[in-house]
């Protein structure tokens, strides 16, 4: 039996991103959803994988909360100061203006869902 053609496998989309915001090693990731210009909702939804070994750099961003949930696998979790081992199931929410990273040091592939929303008319954090 064959799948519909809007039926897509992971595999066909992840894309390497090579030093995400400074890390290490490459890392996958698809963009599976963009917020269009003037809807509401999520900014974005994406996939990432992280081999043993890479990682999402140390970074910030502005007026907005990304949250992490760890689909399979786990990792060292950077957050505002404090590192912190996370695993499946784990939900990260990263704050407005915070700074967070993830390694994976782990011998298997790290799963994530990131998603980010814009906080408009929140006052700065």
């Amino acid at each position: 039996m064959t799948a519909p053609r809007d039926v897509v496998n992971l595999d066909t989309l992840l894309r390497g991103k090579e030093h995400d915001h400074g890390g290490l090693g490459t890392i996958l990731a698809h963009r599976l959803f963009t917020r269009a210009e003037g809807s509401v909702g999520a900014e974005f939804v994406d996939i990432a994988v992280l081999p043993p070994g890479t990682s999402i750099g140390r970074h910030r961003h502005g007026r907005d909360r990304e949250t992490y949930v760890v689909l399979s696998g786990d990792g060292l979790m950077y957050r505002d100061g404090t590192e912190f081992r996370v695993g499946t199931g784990d939900v990260v929410v990263n704050r407005p203006y915070g700074e967070h990273g993830l390694v994976n040091d782990s011998a298997a592939d790290l799963w994530l869902l990131v998603f980010e929303e814009e906080l408009r008319g929140h006052p700065a954090v």
